[in-house]
């Protein structure tokens, strides 16, 4: 059980990257979850049960991993970054911008800043709720934040 909830929960064991492992479960994300929307092609409904179904297991196992880690956010846990991308994908078609490549690019970015600076409440949900359920709200907030930055740039551009 362990193995596997390692696997799951570092995106493959990408969360095991020595070197900034968030920054590498955010780009595998983006990767994952292109392929998903675009090559797949679910419907909407079942991209929301696979977003909520993901979620529910990822609370579950990372207060699991968390009890034999003795960390309540291990660095290896990277299927957090995952969740807050997939949510940003609902909203793609309100933050396209230019092309793909550009979009993907922007995202990575902004979300990765606001998943390290954690603006409030994003940093009151880190601080305060030491489980699962605060190690993935805390980006799916950087994901919110995201989307908001995204809107704005798309509404100048």
């Amino acid at each position: 059980m362990k193995k596997l909830t390692k696997l799951f929960l570092s995106i493959f064991f990408v969360g095991y990257i020595n070197f900034a492992p968030g920054t590498w479960g955010s780009l595998a994300s983006i990767v994952i979850i292109f392929l998903l929307f675009n090559f797949l092609s679910p419907s909407l409904l079942i991209l929301i049960l696979t977003f909520i179904i993901v979620f529910f297991i990822s609370n579950f196992l990372i207060n699991y991993f968390s009890s034999f880690e003795n960390s309540h956010d291990s660095k290896h846990i990277v299927i957090d970054e995952f969740l807050g991308i997939f949510f940003i994908f609902f909203f793609y078609d309100f933050v396209f911008i230019y092309n793909t490549f550009f979009t993907l690019l922007l995202i990575f970015l902004i979300f990765r800043f606001f998943d390290i600076i954690k603006i409030f409440p994003a940093n009151y949900i880190d601080k305060n709720y030491k489980n699962g359920f605060g190690v993935i709200l805390d980006d799916i907030i950087a994901g919110i934040y995201t989307i908001l930055t995204l809107v704005i740039l798309n509404a100048f551009i």
